[in-house]
């Protein structure tokens, strides 16, 4: 049986409409901005910490929009599963204010109604792209 790690993840959208991945260093696989818990966190504290850390920006926990829960396989650690909690950050995001920061190294803006690249993670690319597909989140 897969080893499961718990993480907080956040979409985040462009006036354009396009959702911000990102790419830890040395790993090939784009994400949602987001990690693991510190102890005595919520996922929606969590998911506003990461993201900060990993991209400057700033949302309170109590103003992320909780969008759902899923069980995926993790982009970057073999044989290990993930229980992703998502939200979706209120409003939209300046691409040129949204810099990589901590452990990320690269960051990508996507449509997320194109077809899925092969570089994006199984939360993303199995769960969250088809949702946002049949408009399953509000900006």
């Amino acid at each position: 049986m897969p080893e499961r790690i718990v993480v907080s993840a956040v979409c985040v959208f462009a006036p354009d409409g396009r959702l911000l991945t990102v790419r830890k260093r040395g790993t090939g696989m784009f994400m949602h901005p987001g990690g693991k818990p510190e102890a005595g966190e919520s996922p929606a504290e969590t998911a506003s910490r990461e993201l900060f850390e990993e991209t400057g920006i700033v949302v309170p926990s109590a103003d992320l929009e909780p969008l759902g829960f899923w069980l995926a396989h993790a982009a970057n650690e073999a044989e290990t599963d993930i229980e992703a909690t998502v939200f979706v950050a209120p409003g939209t995001h300046n691409p040129a204010e949204v810099h990589p920061s901590a452990e990320i190294a690269e960051l990508r803006w996507i449509d997320p109604a194109a077809d899925p690249a092969p570089d994006l993670a199984p939360l993303l690319a199995d769960h969250i792209l088809p949702l946002l597909a049949r408009g399953g989140a509000t900006r």
